[in-house]
């Protein structure tokens, strides 16, 4: 089994190969991302776009989060996150009808699969972990 590197902590957290390749080009950190779920934890969530599909607002480095970024993740409360898109504030306002349904279904698939297909993903490079720091 692929172990729990989120030890101690409530949820795991995901990102799709394509999030990450967007996420090191904007140079967004995996501890903004971190900060971002902690949030949504505590029930700040920007946009909740139904079947699992929430919207939130990661601030730019040095900056806030206005102008920041936009990420959308398929999130399930004390289990699991996995970023799936993002996109900077200064390059669109918004997604169409379209991409928010196929956004859904996307989050559906991850958040209904289980573990075990979640851990194949990363061993086959499709999904990666964010990895908490020991204290």
């Amino acid at each position: 089994m692929y172990p729990n590197i989120n030890e101690g902590l409530k949820i795991r957290i995901f990102k799709t190969k394509n999030f990450v390749r967007w996420a090191k080009k904007e140079r967004l950190s995996d501890a903004a991302l971190k900060s971002a779920i902690s949030e949504l934890e505590t029930g700040l969530i920007d946009a909740d776009l139904g079947g699992g599909l929430v919207k939130k607002r990661v601030a730019r480095g040095g900056q806030g989060k206005r102008g920041g970024h936009r990420v959308l993740l398929a999130f399930k409360d004390n289990d699991r996150s996995i970023f799936v898109f993002g996109f900077s504030k200064n390059d669109r306002d918004n997604l169409d009808a379209e991409e928010k349904e196929m956004y859904k279904k996307v989050a559906k698939m991850y958040l209904g699969a289980p573990t075990s297909a979640l851990e194949k993903m990363c061993k086959k490079g499709q999904l990666v972990e964010v990895r908490y720091e020991k204290k």
